[in-house]
């Protein structure tokens, strides 16, 4: 056990000092590295990996703190403390409520009586160098953003101070911090449409997983327990050291340890890791099953294509909201059948979509392309999920903004794993581009 603790590294030393710290623990990189024997910079990296974790943040005026990590699903909405952070503000009093959640924003452009009726508690005005507006939203429950780089009176900060509201300043005018705010919002909203493994290892029991010292008995008598066929093998220490399924037990007796047998080094994914990329590495691998580990490869739960499927299908009938630059350039794209019943696709290229000489850039024809392959191989299979597995374009001329052009897919072979197809892009009935893809089917071994 000696042996195992001296392989931990000091960065993994750091992280499990800082979890183990009480949850409103001011954390100094200094005094951290001081008190570990390592150097200031080993303390950084690992306070910032400890702030993508979640278990850290850096307040303003306050410091780094340890705080409790909060579910993902705990809400989409932003608080005073993000905004400080998005708009790079700093707070000029109430900083003890920076955790509360914004749930609007107003823009103050318009005179005191009339601002007030859209000020609501919970909300944050923005404005700019206006003592009296400023005034005004505390007494309304609300936060303040002063806009410009100005600041404001001794008295509203001490209003600010005794109610806990928050009174930013951010150098950005108006129109940036509206924008930058609403950015961050999209993103968020994004970033909790994209499911990850942690979202069903959230929802499941307790881990099935056999000993390396264990028999087929403890197997067969696990499978009957819970009607699963693959487990994950841990050694004394819990982390992963192979898998052992049904298939690998079939010829042996009771009594047999399971050692010999189990398939090692297998491929592990993490709690954030996208069900997306778990899909996509069972696809490639030719696999059911995969454990999820943490950053020491030990045992946290384990997942199975049907779970992740269904957890896709699932997210997909959800409201989509916060869309990606990929997916408003697909929407402008429309639709229709010929007159065999195949599916093409129209549209015109967007400024957006070019590049600084005016065609359009390479990536974007490319994403359009595969868009286009993926829509077609799922209307044609009654709306399997595929992956993309090869990919080989053809840039035969360029196309410049505000060009019309026609994308039309044609399937050369549709199996029950894969989907080949031929995509061309003309303007005009010039050929543009062409691409020869192969689709993995995501919803099969």
């Amino acid at each position: 056990m000696e042996g195992h603790e001296e392989s931990i590294t000091k960065h993994e030393q750091l992280l499990q000092h800082i979890e183990g710290l009480k949850i409103g623990t001011k954390i100094s990189v200094r005094k951290l590295a001081k008190s570990l024997g390592v150097s200031e910079g080993t303390a950084y990296r690992a306070v910032k990996e400890a702030e993508n974790l979640g278990i850290v943040i850096t307040k303003e005026r306050i410091g780094t703190v340890r705080v409790e990590k909060k579910p993902r699903n705990i809400s989409d909405q932003l608080t005073f403390g993000d905004v400080v952070e998005i708009v790079e503000g700093h707070v000029l009093g109430g900083a003890e409520g920076l955790d509360k959640t914004l749930y609007k924003y107003v823009i103050g452009a318009m005179k005191i009586d009339a601002m007030a009726r859209y000020i609501d508690a919970g909300s944050l005005l923005i404005v700019g160098n206006r003592e009296n507006a400023h005034a005004l939203a505390l007494e309304q429950g609300a936060g303040v953003l002063i806009t410009g780089g100005f600041g404001t009176s001794r008295e509203v900060k001490a209003q600010a101070d005794s109610l806990c509201l928050p009174i930013i300043s951010s150098r950005h005018d108006t129109f940036t911090v509206a924008s930058m705010i609403n950015r961050a919002i999209f993103d968020r909203l994004i970033k909790k449409k994209i499911m990850l493994v942690e979202d069903i290892v959230a929802s499941k029991p307790k881990v099935n997983m056999l000993k390396v010292t264990s028999n087929i008995s403890d197997f067969d008598q696990l499978s009957i327990e819970t009607g699963q066929y693959h487990f994950p093998v841990v050694d004394e220490w819990n982390r992963v050291i192979g898998i052992i399924s049904r298939k690998n037990v079939e010829e042996l007796s009771g009594d047999q340890s399971i050692e010999k047998c189990l398939t090692r080094h297998p491929i592990t994914v993490g709690l954030q890791t996208s069900l997306a990329s778990a899909a996509q590495i069972m696809v490639w691998e030719g696999i059911d099953f995969l454990p999820v580990v943490d950053r020491n490869r030990k045992l946290i739960s384990s997942i199975t294509r049907r779970e992740v499927l269904q957890a896709m299908r699932d997210a997909r009938n959800q409201p989509q909201m916060g869309e990606t630059f990929e997916h408003l350039m697909w929407n402008g794209f429309a639709e229709e059948r010929d007159e065999d019943g195949r599916l093409f696709f129209h549209g015109v290229i967007t400024p957006q979509m070019a590049t600084d000489l005016g065609t359009i850039s390479h990536g974007v024809l490319t994403s359009l392309m595969t868009h286009a392959g993926l829509s077609t191989a799922k209307d044609i299979s009654g709306g399997g999920d595929y992956v993309v597995d090869n990919l080989t374009t053809y840039f035969v001329r360029p196309v410049q903004i505000e060009n019309p052009v026609i994308i039309r897919p044609l399937v050369l072979e549709l199996t029950r794993k894969t989907c080949k197809l031929e995509i061309v892009m003309t303007y005009q009935e010039h050929l543009i581009s062409k691409v020869v893809m192969t689709l993995q089917s995501i919803d099969h071994a």
